[in-house]
């Protein structure tokens, strides 16, 4: 499978998450680096937005709560390429009634090859990083023959189709 360069600008599409227990983490994180995210587009699920804005005092897109389906959003966006960096502070010490949701949407920050923190150092290397400020290309699979690929199941029910009874 070959590869397709996607461009992420200078002012990247951050999505910002956490879980009950990691909130307070990540909005002392985000105040320490309030002016690196300050330029940046800065989106957040339910009430970790609200934290983040009335904290910050700058615009943060708020989307639903994660257990609402706002992982799922985060998801369905960084596959349109409108979030392009994730920030995720979840607590892997405790059971999610959403689990299957953050499941997903790790799988999709991991399938679309955009970088991904999960904790506080992490997040650290990764705010600071030379290339945080600059164009970056990333480089993700080119998906195109798996969505034109054959599957026989299909295949053989659009036969069926066509032939006269």
């Amino acid at each position: 499978m070959g590869q397709k360069k996607i461009a992420m600008k200078p002012d990247k599409k951050i999505a910002l998450v956490a879980h009950d227990n990691k909130k307070q983490d990540l909005v002392e994180w985000a105040k320490f680096n309030r002016d690196l995210l300050a330029h940046h587009q800065v989106y957040a699920t339910g009430t970790t937005g609200e934290m983040l804005e009335r904290e910050l005092g700058f615009k943060i897109t708020k989307l639903q709560s994660g257990p609402l389906g706002g992982d799922q959003q985060v998801g369905a966006m960084i596959v349109d390429d409108e979030i392009n960096f994730l920030i995720f502070f979840w607590d892997p010490l405790e059971p999610m009634p959403h689990d299957p949701d953050v499941k997903a949407l790790l799988r999709m920050a991991a399938v679309w090859n955009i970088p991904i923190a999960c904790n506080r150092a992490s997040a650290d290397f990764m705010i600071s990083s030379p290339l945080m400020d600059g164009e970056y290309n990333r480089l993700v699979p080119d998906y195109d023959g798996y969505r034109k690929r054959k599957i026989p199941a299909a295949e053989a029910a659009h036969k069926a189709q066509k032939s006269p009874s």
